[in-house]
Formats: structure tokens, sequence, C-alpha cells
């Protein structure tokens, strides 16, 4: 499998009935989720680091298929420079190797203030990095979005197989023609507006895989054109050989899935990929209730 999607969580208490089965219980979350999908971007490590056991557990959780991408706890990426904090680092990537074959790319989100000047101490950071872990960076101050600094940080990630983290937040800043009722949706769409980083999209691979964040809009049909443009870029990627890991975020995570679902329908139209599970799923649905329905 060379193309993994997926959202920000896998438990989300609005995808039951819909997503999940009626009556899905949240210790089965990640096991009907892990049915329907093929990864997640773990966001719960940038906040708790996990035991051994949570871990060992998520591993046994999910089919073979399946992939984590973690972030890296917010006491490494989000307090000062990195070198400091190589040791934690390294705990980190040893506890997550207890995944297995079902670790993804590691992700590691950096805030506004890590500006270009910093990066002696990411060169030196991943030049201990270990070369069998993939890893994903996400830079959000400006000045790594212009010259000099965007190619000199391009050329660093290449050198080190190390993907530059591509998000997408027009879904949720430039539609106009997007449709949304008030209320909590609106509510949740403004907060993401303030919350998630208005910064260029250039979507540079730097790495033998790509690592996407697509912030979609609630308003699911409005996605179709960005969809459409991102799926003829991973179309691309796929036949280049690459291997693509995207998430699909939502102000209302109600709907990531069913972005997920048109974003993976897409890419299938544009190139050989493996059906999503959650389509064979519905089809297993489908299946035991014409057969009960005949009895």
């Amino acid at each position: 499998m060379t193309f993994f999607i997926g959202s920000a969580v896998w438990a989300h208490q609005g995808w039951v009935g819909n997503f999940f089965p009626k009556g899905t219980k949240q210790a089965d979350y990640l096991r009907e989720y892990a049915k329907r999908l093929t990864t997640v971007e773990g966001n719960t490590t940038f906040w708790a680091t996990p035991s051994v056991e949570t871990v060992l557990r998520w591993a046994q959780d999910t089919p073979a298929y399946f992939r984590f991408c973690p972030k890296l706890p917010r006491g490494i990426s989000h307090a000062g420079q990195l070198m400091p904090h190589l040791g934690e680092a390294q705990r980190f990537i040893e506890l997550m190797r207890n995944l297995g074959t079902r670790l993804g790319p590691l992700f590691l989100q950096l805030p506004p203030r890590y500006s270009p000047k910093l990066i002696n101490d990411l060169q030196k950071f991943l030049a201990a990095w270990p070369r069998e872990v993939k890893l994903a960076i996400e830079v959000r101050h400006l000045d790594w979005f212009g010259e000099p600094h965007h190619s000199a940080l391009n050329d660093l990630l290449r050198a080190h197989d190390v993907a530059r983290v591509l998000i997408d937040t027009r879904p949720i800043r430039n539609l106009p023609d997007a449709k949304i009722e008030g209320g909590k949706v609106q509510v949740l769409l403004e907060q993401a507006q303030e919350r998630k980083p208005d910064v260029p999209l250039l979507p540079d691979r730097t790495a033998s895989f790509a690592f996407v964040r697509y912030i979609g809009n609630p308003d699911v049909p409005a996605n179709d054109s960005l969809l459409d443009e991102w799926a003829d870029r991973m179309a691309g990627w796929l036949k280049e050989g690459a291997t693509i890991f995207a998430f699909c975020h939502c102000p209302d995570e109600t709907f990531s899935p069913q972005i997920c679902r048109e974003l993976h329908q897409r890419v299938a139209a544009r190139a050989q990929v493996y059906p999503l599970p959650w389509d064979v799923v519905m089809q297993d649905d489908v299946s035991s209730y014409t057969q009960a329905s005949m009895f």
C-alpha cells in the first residue's frame, strides 16, 4: 500500500451511528476506525506520552495495513530549540517502535516562533535522527515560506529524506460559496480559522513520501475543486513511486471521514490504489442485510 488516508483522531463521539456502527463503545473506537481508514495522525501523543502497554494495544487493535503517525510531544517541539531535547526524542522513538510495522512517519510540528534563525539547530537534530524512522516536519514561521529560507529548508529535508508537511487551510478561508448554517458548526469554523496557520501552500515533496494535512470545509461538496486539485497532484506523486500519507481534518470532525472518502475516490480514479477498507465494510453490511432479509 502506498496511499494511506485518515483523520487527525480515531475517537469522535459524533461518528457513532454513521461512520461507526450504532452503539459502538469508546473502547472499540480505534478498532472500528481502522476497519474503515488506513492511517491516523496521532495528536494524542502531543499532549501525553502513552505507556508501552497502551502502544502495544494500539498495534493489536489494528490490521496489518494500518499506520500510526504519532506527533512528537510538545515538550520536545514547543520548548525552544530541539537539540536540548534530543534524548527525549530518542526515548519517544523507542517507545513508538513498539508499534512495529504499523509505525508510519513521526510528525514534528514546530511552533510559529521556531524561525529560520534556528536552522542550525534543526540540521543537528536531523543529523542525529535515525534514518530508518521516517519523519515529517511542519513549520509555521512565515519566513520559512520565502526565499532563501524556503529552498534552504527543502534542501535540508531532502538530504535526510524528511517530508515537509503540506498543510492546506484554504478550505476554511477561501471558499466563498460554502454554505454554513451558523450555530455550532459556524463557531467551530471560526475557531479553526484562528488556530490553524495561515501559511502559503507550496506543495513541494522533499522525501520519498508525502505528508499532507487538508483542513476541509464542513460544507463537504464545497471542497470538490480543491480535492480534485489534490487528487491530480497525489496521482502524480504515486506514479513517481512516492508513498502518501493524507489526513483530512475538519472544524467539525463529524465530516472528516466523508472528506477522506471523497479524496480517496478521486485519487483512485487517477491512479492504482487499494480500495478503501470503509467501502469493503459497507459492502459487507449491505450483503448481511440482504441475506437477513431473505429469511
